[in-house]
């Protein structure tokens, strides 16, 4: 065994040869056998945790694919990566974590593949940003690779979901619900493994991915606990020995093309925010071009056709029951919306893959019809205006309204923003300024479900809105617009806002303005100054000086 060979370009570089003695006797001490040193190796990436419902079976779907490659003719090694919990940090000062955990996994997927000289690899995530983390290093490494969706939750108590529990909060502060009641809460919306239920930022990436092609069909559409997970991860590792016997790689399957089968997807299912900010991020690693303008662009001949939580009725299982996304994608090939040349990890095109998928139940309501769309065009809208030069992100379903002016009363970070939500100081009509949360003044864009969430429990959804250079959970809902760049740490505009401040918010104009003249926003910018960072050692201060701003995906490399 010497020498490069086809099926085995990276892991013949590690094994063969007499000078690779000393690597073989390794791999024997970890279960090699001789023969096993012949075969394709295939990296398992398991983002396993028992830190959070999302990820806490991964380690069952890591061992099915890591048999799937096994039998068929490689030879499959596992390791973990990290993975953060959103909803457990949401609110706290851990919260700041979570985007910069995307670059770490990532980063450790990276590392480990190529030191370790894999052939090909199965990523499995869990928990919103596993997802991108492992798409990005897919993208990034470029080997033959299959992304696996650890799966949805199933519904808790009465259909709840950890959106619930949030929204409960804001109820219990306003008087409507009691403690006891708060508390059944609590202990009945999250009965077991699996990613958030609703149509949030999981679901929602996990939904993007398969539209990319990276993921095999049906994969974004399964619950955590099934049979049918489990055979999605065992067929992922068979996939991945047959992609890398063809050669067939990520940067096969990833192009401007396959970018906007994804935000078409996206947008049609009612998708997060979260994924304009991921999309960029995987397109950078892919060295696609991508803006923030394209989700403009095609968000102009795209309707919002699936009824799902936050804003609407359903939850991802109740999408599963019809049939999940694949008919929806096939309507939308057939609309002329999707691309259906572009490649996928099956070998085959989108199109191949989509010719054999049955249509949805007639009698469904989970999916519009395009006569009679949730909204005609995307409600992931990017405003412009003297409060977001380079952009920001609404998320404007329509049940919200299109236009909001108001009062504006500003907040240094989330954490004052949710007391005066709660203790009633947020009133109708004023525009929550939560700033200093942006990729680098956070550092890491925090999510701002708390706030959110007790906006709607308190019944103001519809009559206070909330701006900030942070982002949204895909569970938020409501007048909300995030990522505004520049940010305030930046010195932006939205650093110079002031309490009582004037602020219009226009989505069928897609513009966000502070009614504040030139000259005074330049008075008040020549006396701003930045505040002290938030950390200065480690790794929060490592991410603040590397990071991207919003517009570009908030990377770091």
């Amino acid at each position: 065994m010497t020498g490069k060979s086809k099926n085995r370009p990276f892991s013949s570089l590690v094994v063969d040869g007499n000078e690779k003695a000393a690597a073989r006797a390794m791999l024997y001490a970890v279960g090699f056998t001789e023969e096993d040193f012949g075969k394709s190796q295939v990296g398992i990436a398991s983002t396993w945790s028992n830190l959070t419902p999302c990820n806490v079976h991964i380690n069952e779907l890591a061992d099915s694919a890591a048999l799937g490659a096994d039998e068929a003719g490689g030879k499959s090694v596992t390791f973990n990566t990290i993975t953060v919990s959103d909803g457990i940090s949401m609110g706290s000062p851990g919260m700041r974590y979570s985007l910069v955990s995307r670059e770490v996994i990532a980063d450790s997927i990276e590392t480990v593949v190529c030191a370790e000289g894999f052939d090909g690899f199965v990523a499995i995530g869990g928990c919103d940003k596993n997802m991108p983390g492992c798409a990005m290093a897919m993208a990034r490494i470029n080997r033959p690779s299959v992304f696996v969706y650890g799966g949805t939750i199933q519904p808790g108590k009465d259909r709840r979901d950890i959106v619930s529990v949030f929204e409960a909060v804001g109820k219990h502060a306003a008087g409507a619900i009691s403690d006891i009641e708060l508390r059944d809460i609590e202990a009945t919306s999250i009965p077991g493994p699996g990613s958030c239920g609703g149509m949030y930022t999981a679901n929602t990436m996990a939904s993007a991915i398969e539209a990319l092609g990276l993921s095999l069909p049906n994969s974004s559409a399964q619950e955590a606990v099934s049979q049918n997970k489990r055979l999605d991860s065992y067929a992922a590792g068979e996939a991945v020995v047959r992609l890398i016997e063809r050669g067939i790689k990520p940067s096969d399957i990833l192009s401007v093309e396959a970018f906007e089968n994804a935000i078409t997807t996206v947008i049609a299912l009612e998708g997060s925010t979260n994924a304009v900010l991921h999309l960029l991020a995987i397109a950078h690693a892919a060295g696609i071009p991508l803006s923030i303008d394209d989700f403009s662009r095609i968000g102009m001949r795209v309707p919002v056709l699936a009824d799902m939580r936050p804003a609407g009725q359903y939850a991802m299982s109740e999408l599963i029951e019809i049939g999940g996304i694949q008919p929806l994608m096939k309507d939308l090939l057939a609309e002329g919306l999707l691309h259906g040349d572009c490649l996928t990890v099956t070998g085959k095109t989108l199109a191949e893959n989509l010719s054999e998928v049955k249509p949805y139940p007639e009698d469904q309501k989970v999916i519009r019809p395009m006569t009679d769309p949730v909204k005609k065009d995307s409600h992931l809208v990017i405003l412009r205006g003297n409060i977001a030069t380079e952009g920001s992100v609404a998320k404007i379903t329509g049940h919200e309204g299109l236009k909001f002016t108001g009062t504006a009363r500003c907040f240094h970070g989330e954490e004052a923003a949710l007391a005066a939500i709660l203790d009633g100081t947020v009133v109708e009509g004023d525009v929550v300024v939560v700033r200093y949360e942006g990729p680098r003044g956070g550092p890491g864009m925090r999510e701002m479900l708390s706030p959110t969430s007790a906006i709607n429990g308190r019944g103001l959804s519809d009559k206070v809105a909330l701006i900030t250079d942070g982002r949204f959970s895909g569970g938020s809902h409501g007048f909300v617009i995030g990522h505004i760049t520049p940010e305030a740490f930046e010195g932006g505009t939205i650093a110079l806002i002031e309490d009582g401040d004037h602020i219009t918010i226009d989505a069928d104009e897609k513009a966000i303005n502070v009614n504040v003249d030139t000259a005074e926003l330049d008075r008040r910018r020549a006396s701003w100054q930045q505040p002290a960072p938030y950390a200065t050692r480690g790794l929060l201060a490592k991410y603040a000086k590397l990071v991207s701003s919003a517009s570009e995906g908030a990377v770091t490399g």
